[in-house]
């Protein structure tokens, strides 16, 4: 199989239409055969400041759903947005005075407008999750409480939820939160994830070793870069053009299954949505 004859979707990319570069970005992964994005809002104070109130996530929100609209005119498949709060939030928040409790809240009422995002049309999935580094206790229990608070949004609007969280292999009680509050595991999806993961649907940053680990492992998963779009660093977590020289570095190791998993199969069952129909529109 060659690249053109199959999808090839970037799970985690961040646009930033305000200071980074945002299309041309997207132009460098469509020329070296990338076809689909997952676009994930950047952290709001990136974008406008870091938000107290519901005005300020819809306007973060609403610049990543038109850097959306800009990048899928020039990609032979499309983008959807995946919009949510980012969980350092909460440490900036009791930084500038706010309780956990009450930055618990805060970003409770961004979730619920990340949520209305996708059951009106633009957004295809929210973010949530938790410190990816040492807090007190009482802000590691809302961080908890607010990821939690998004599984149940989830499973109410019958979408997924990406994660940002610490590192590690075992997320086997988060999975089972995200059960007890009536969503399906499967779409409980671990950004930023190795190859080896336990409980949710693991989104592999698009690093060889990793790559192969979580083919050899065999269950599904998706391949990302984490691109973050800022001029300062520019080639940081990884570039736009990452994920389809992987998916060509599959193909030629004769993994084209394992591709179809990351780029066909899994989107399908995570989000619902259909990447090779999507191609032909």
């Amino acid at each position: 199989m060659d690249i053109e004859e199959t999808p090839v979707l970037d799970n985690h990319m961040h646009l930033d239409p305000v200071q980074g570069r945002n299309v041309e970005a997207v132009e460098e992964f469509a020329e070296q055969g990338g076809t689909h994005l997952l676009v994930l809002n950047k952290p709001s104070w990136h974008l406008v400041e870091a938000a107290t109130d519901e005005s300020t996530f819809r306007e973060a929100f609403d610049l990543t759903v038109g850097a959306v609209e800009s990048a899928t005119e020039v990609l032979p498949g499309r983008a959807w947005p995946v919009l949510g709060v980012h969980p350092a939030l909460v440490s900036k928040l009791v930084e500038d005075g706010y309780t956990p409790a009450a930055a618990r809240d805060i970003m409770q009422t961004g979730l619920d407008v990340a949520a209305e995002y996708v059951r009106d049309g633009p957004a295809l999935a929210i973010k949530s999750g938790r410190p990816h580094y040492d807090v007190d206790e009482d802000v590691w229990d809302a961080s908890n409480a607010v990821m939690c608070h998004a599984f149940e949004l989830a499973a109410d609007g019958d979408f997924a939820v990406q994660l940002h969280t610490e590192g590690g292999e075992d997320f086997e009680q988060v999975a089972q939160w995200a059960e007890e509050r009536g969503m399906d595991r499967r779409q409980v999806v671990k950004h930023y994830s190795g190859g080896r993961l336990q409980g949710p649907t693991k989104s592999v940053l698009a690093d060889k070793d990793e790559l192969e680990i979580a083919i050899e492992e065999g269950d599904p998963f998706l391949m990302e870069t984490d691109y973050i779009d800022d001029p300062d660093r520019p080639g940081a977590v990884l570039g736009p053009k990452t994920v389809p020289r992987r998916v060509r570095w599959l193909l030629e190791a004769g993994h084209e299954e394992a591709v179809r998993t990351a780029h066909v199969e899994t989107p399908r069952a995570v989000y619902g949505i259909d990447t090779e129909a999507t191609l032909t529109e």
